[in-house]
């Protein structure tokens, strides 16, 4: 799955690098985003647009939007046939930028948290999806979800599965909202080559959703081995 992720590239940077025309936010560094916080996202209007959703998907269909508590992200194996994602799947997806994503790496009973990037350290596209949602108080509730595939060797190492990251030929065919492909949509959401991705631990700092600085994705070292409690019985 994908739960937190850092985005602190400048909105020039991101608009340049990923053909925005029409930036209806400015970014600032953010180090530790969460599910039901505020991301930025690219979406396909008559130009591309980058603007802010709440991260965690709300059907337009649905009752209550605490739904999207649960709907942080979308596997891409089954976008298609979910009602959940179904819609956004044929007029609703996105491109969320990010610097880098964490997952926690399980070894025993220890988990390290662990930041995955671009070998340079430039931003990527991760796929979406977005819904509108009405309510009586705010208007519109804008939301989207993050799509997960298989992971390739290298986010293997941390966690079955990754966050579908997308190359730039990929993304085009991603935001084509003429192109209805099912199949093909799926085939584009397929691992992201390993030779660009690295990994490394970070501060258990991004336990905590409030805390949110550079530090957070520097490298620390990895934690020591947990000892097996039989050496100390002689065995």
């Amino acid at each position: 799955m994908c739960g937190r992720f850092t985005l602190h590239h400048a909105t020039e940077d991101v608009a340049e690098r990923f053909a925005v025309e029409q930036t209806l936010l400015e970014l600032k560094p953010r180090f530790n985003i969460a599910p039901s916080q505020p991301v930025a996202a690219i979406v396909q209007r008559e130009s591309r647009v980058l603007q802010e959703l709440k991260w965690g998907l709300v059907p337009s269909w649905a009752r209550d939007p605490a739904i999207g508590n649960r709907l942080i992200n979308a596997r891409a194996e089954t976008l298609a046939d979910k009602p959940a994602f179904r819609s956004a799947f044929a007029r609703g997806r996105c491109l969320i930028p990010a610097s880098g994503y964490y997952e926690w790496k399980r070894e025993g009973r220890s988990r390290t948290p662990m930041l995955v990037r671009r070998h340079g350290g430039e931003p990527f596209l991760m796929a979406g999806l977005y819904e509108r949602w009405p309510t009586p108080e705010e208007g519109v509730l804008r939301s989207c979800t993050i799509i997960t595939t298989e992971p390739n060797e290298v986010a293997a190492l941390v966690h079955h599965r990754m966050p579908a990251i997308l190359t730039e030929g990929a993304a085009e065919v991603w935001m084509d909202r003429e192109f209805t492909d099912v199949e093909a949509l799926r085939r584009v959401l397929r691992p992201y080559p390993l030779s660009d991705l690295v990994v490394h631990p970070v501060s258990d700092r991004v336990n905590r959703a409030t805390d949110d600085d550079r530090t957070m994705i520097e490298p620390v070292d990895p934690p020591a081995p947990e000892e097996d409690p039989q050496l100390g019985l002689g065995f």
